[in-house]
């Protein structure tokens, strides 16, 4: 059995019938009465059991920040960023009049979120609030959500054929939860709806409104880099924020040894793989990221997305590395991983650049077969070692592929050969045409000349 065949024999299962006699329940309750005719008309036939796994499995708390931050902040998102930020300059630029809000930390939430609306997600969101709501962790908070969700679409602002996004009811641009859409979405286009799965205006314009109403100050940076001193008893407490004048006591500088500068009135340090590894002041605006989703590795990408646009750097390592022998993956690195399996054998079915369940365990019979410890880790070392693998069956790939596109190209060539010679055929034949009818003409008009002389000599 491959892992695509595992996953799905592992997939979760729930009981169908108390899933409905759970919504019966729901519609009855003081939430939706508001709501009922929606709830009906909406009503899904059954839950759906994957999002109980991912309730249970959240990447921005489960891994380490250095495998984390590798795949949301690489050098192909912040190309696109800046790709991004070009091409929405002039509303980027409105909604940082309006709101407050620097244009690239907005673009750093959109990036993190959905990849510039690349990926909105694919789960129902009525579907998964409702299964949500009956089963699992939390669910008086997924009810309430739920009830959100169908208020967003008696209200008309979402289609229901629109109305998808994340296992937890996350949906749009930049990934409204229903009920802060519901508080903080905003209708910047005008249309009449405020529509944060189609127009980018509405979705970054409500990501500004979103970051200004969780305390977002603006002018100031999220926060910088720092160098601490060997001698420091440093802890890791954001949310103790001092005045920068403590810290330059404590002999922190910038990671090029420059003096801290006063762009913030006061800051926390931010260690988030302990002293060894990168550390960082943080800001008042570092905290309105952390808002978005309650993760300091995710507002860490937010953050570092975000200033690697600004300063247009694909370089996105920090000035100090992350205290591992294996840091995490690039999306471009995961592709090779995968390519890398499927060439050994390994059938891991879509290359997505995507490190899921199936990738894992693919890893894992590849380590276990080739005396590795079997853990299932994607970091620099089983990509190293699936390259170095797979590098002649890669190149025979690579020349596979060189050789086809010889073809196509020649058999082009060949095909156009035959059409030109058409063509000249066929130029040749109107060429001809045309000279004959040029003598005709010619023929016509002289015919047309004599007549008229020979009708005036009889009338002489």
């Amino acid at each position: 059995m491959n892992s695509s065949q595992a996953a799905q024999a592992e997939a979760p299962t729930l009981d169908n019938q108390k899933f409905n006699a759970c919504l019966d329940n729901l519609v009855q309750t003081g939430p939706f009465a508001g709501v009922k005719d929606t709830f009906a008309q909406y009503r899904p036939q059954q839950g759906d059991p994957s999002v109980l796994e991912s309730l249970d499995y959240q990447p921005e708390f489960a891994k380490e920040p250095w495998d984390y931050l590798a795949s949301l902040v690489d050098e192909e998102r912040v190309l696109d960023g800046i790709n991004a930020s070009n091409q929405y300059a002039d509303v980027l630029a409105r909604i940082e009049s309006e709101y407050g809000v620097n244009r690239y930390d907005v673009l750093g939430v959109w990036g993190v979120e959905s990849d510039f609306g690349t990926k909105l997600g694919k789960k129902d969101v009525v579907e998964s609030l409702a299964t949500l709501s009956c089963f699992g962790r939390r669910q008086s908070y997924f009810r309430g959500e739920y009830v959100s969700a169908l208020k967003i679409l008696k209200q008309g602002d979402i289609d229901k054929a629109d109305f998808k996004g994340s296992w937890a009811g996350a949906f749009g641009q930049t990934q409204f939860m229903p009920s802060t859409f519901l508080q903080l979405a905003q209708d910047f286009d005008g249309d009449g709806r405020k529509d944060l799965v189609n127009s980018q205006a509405d979705a970054l314009a409500s990501t500004a409104n979103f970051l200004k109403n969780s305390g977002y100050q603006p002018g100031q940076p999220w926060g910088y880099e720092v160098r601490l001193p060997a001698s420091i008893n440093a802890k890791n407490d954001r949310k103790n924020k001092q005045p920068i004048s403590h810290w330059r006591s404590l002999g922190l500088t910038l990671t090029d040894g420059s003096p801290l500068p006063d762009s913030l009135a006061s800051a926390g340090l931010f260690l988030p793989s302990g002293k060894n590894g990168p550390a960082f002041l943080v800001g008042r605006n570092f905290d309105s990221f952390y808002a978005y989703n309650a993760s300091e590795n995710y507002a860490l990408a937010i953050a570092h997305l975000s200033k690697q646009i600004e300063n247009q750097d694909t370089n996105v390592e920090f000035a100090t590395a992350w205290p591992t022998d294996d840091p995490g993956l690039s999306r471009k690195e995961s592709r090779e991983v995968q390519e890398s399996l499927n060439l050994l054998g390994y059938d891991i079915g879509e290359v997505d650049g995507i490190i899921g369940d199936g990738t894992r365990r693919a890893i894992q019979k590849y380590q276990a077969d080739n005396g590795l410890e079997p853990d299932g880790k994607a970091g620099k070392k089983i990509h190293q070692h699936l390259m170095d693998s797979s590098a002649k069956l890669r190149q025979a790939a690579q020349q596979a592929e060189a050789d086809e596109t010889s073809l196509e190209s020649e058999s082009s060539i060949a095909t156009g050969s035959s059409s030109s010679a058409k063509n000249a055929e066929a130029k040749s034949d109107s060429s001809g045409f045309l000279q004959n009818k040029s003598l005709m003409a010619i023929a016509i008009s002289l015919l047309i000349l004599l007549a008229i002389i020979i009708v005036s000599r009889r009338r002489h």
